[in-house]
């Protein structure tokens, strides 16, 4: 096939891709075509590049050169962008979310922070356009999404290191693929690593609204696994039951129902739980602890509560429970030198994808320029759609 007949190809499924939004299908279409490929000879070196009219040589990005409050340090920025290196690629950004320890690490509260000034944006998909003379391990036109942590996705175009990238299918939607590296890949693992899980057996989860609950209810239920989802109450309960619901939840519930006697009837239909994921702490997370059953293993990923996990002696003693925890950037650093490990995963969660059993979480897709509304959004209480930054 010409490049010219790729080049439109390519195109064209661009513009027709849809990704789901809220339940609701939208066409994706970014903001630039595909015109044609070609590679070019500098030297002693070639370099291969699909032309999208004017060279990209600049890039829009949000800022921060101090930590603190997001709305306040956070800052709209265009520079220019470097020269490519011989093992370096241009990336252009198609879509990037804004998650919990996005914000965590520009308030600097998280594990791991970038030297100022820095870009925001842990995660993100976006579309190789050149690649260096000496890149293996991705080609023009891949779609590709950060390795580790840290990279900066809030912005329109970058150079990086392809060691930094990893490339993702791109038969799935663009909001999939932003949304793929951090939520759906700590379910995956959690539900993976720490039980040997079985059709029939139940997992307990609070923060079963979140992105990695959806990914957990959404995984399990593929898996035929039970799960009992614990959410905070709120106004529109019913409705978020609902969704939930739709998306293979066995069973929703209100942090102050797990504490009435009456959860023991849910346990007249499935077991008890050999697992529970806590992204809260606090008395959730002890909660949790006491409904698993003997031998059972809690692992805990986040703790919005900002509260301590407070594990019973009898827990300990008589039920012998296990206390881990979890780390999804932990664990792609421990793997980095396994890229079967993290092709594999990536590859189950693609074909879930595929086949219509994982979703993206529900989003709102804000441009760049309203960065504003989307930061504060994703951080007030009980809102249930992901801020998506679309480029």
């Amino acid at each position: 096939m010409g490049v010219w007949r790729l080049a439109r190809v390519l195109s064209r499924a661009l513009s027709l891709k849809k990704s789901a939004c809220g339940g609701a299908l939208v066409t994706t279409s970014p903001s630039w075509v595909l015109s044609s490929g070609t590679t070019v000879l500098q030297g002693n070196t070639s370099r291969s590049y699909f032309s999208t009219g004017p060279p990209v040589t600049e890039s829009t990005e949000l800022v921060y050169r101090s930590h603190g409050d997001p709305s306040q340090v956070v800052q709209l920025d265009t520079r220019k962008l470097p020269e490519l290196e011989a093992k370096s690629a241009l990336v252009k950004m198609l879509a990037a979310p804004i998650n919990p320890s996005d914000i965590n690490m520009i308030q600097g509260t998280y594990a791991i922070l970038p030297d100022l000034p820095a870009v925001g944006g842990n995660e993100g998909v976006g579309q190789v356009l050149e690649v260096g003379s000496q890149v293996q391990t991705v080609k023009v036109g891949d779609w590709v999404i950060p390795r580790d942590a840290g990279l900066g996705t809030w912005r329109t175009a970058a150079v990086f290191s392809e060691d930094d990238l990893v490339t993702v299918p791109s038969d799935i939607s663009i909001l999939s693929a932003a949304t793929l590296g951090v939520n759906p890949c700590t379910a995956f693992r959690m539900l993976s690593d720490f039980e040997c899980l079985m059709p029939g057996d139940t997992v307990i989860q609070n923060a079963a609204n979140s992105g990695v609950g959806q990914a957990v209810i959404q995984i399990a239920a593929a898996k035929g696994v039970h799960t009992i989802n614990v959410v905070r109450d709120r106004p529109d309960l019913q409705q978020l039951t609902d969704r939930l619901r739709a998306m293979g939840a066995t069973y929703v519930i209100t942090e102050e129902m797990l504490r009435k006697p009456e959860i023991k009837d849910i346990f007249k239909a499935c077991p008890r739980p050999k697992l529970a994921l806590n992204g809260v702490g606090g008395k959730s997370a002890t909660e949790l602890l006491r409904h698993l059953q003997t031998g059972g293993t809690m692992v805990t990923y986040g703790g919005m509560a900002k509260q301590p996990v407070t594990v019973p002696v009898s827990a300990l003693i008589f039920k012998d429970v296990k206390v881990r925890g979890f780390w999804v950037t932990q664990w792609k650093r421990d793997n980095k030198q396994n890229e079967e490990a993290l092709r594999f995963m990536l590859e189950e969660l693609s074909t879930l994808i595929r086949a219509g059993k994982l979703s993206a979480p529900s989003c709102t897709e804000v441009e760049m320029k309203d960065f504003h509304k989307a930061l504060d959004n994703a951080m007030k209480p009980y809102i249930s759609s992901k801020q998506i930054l679309v480029m």
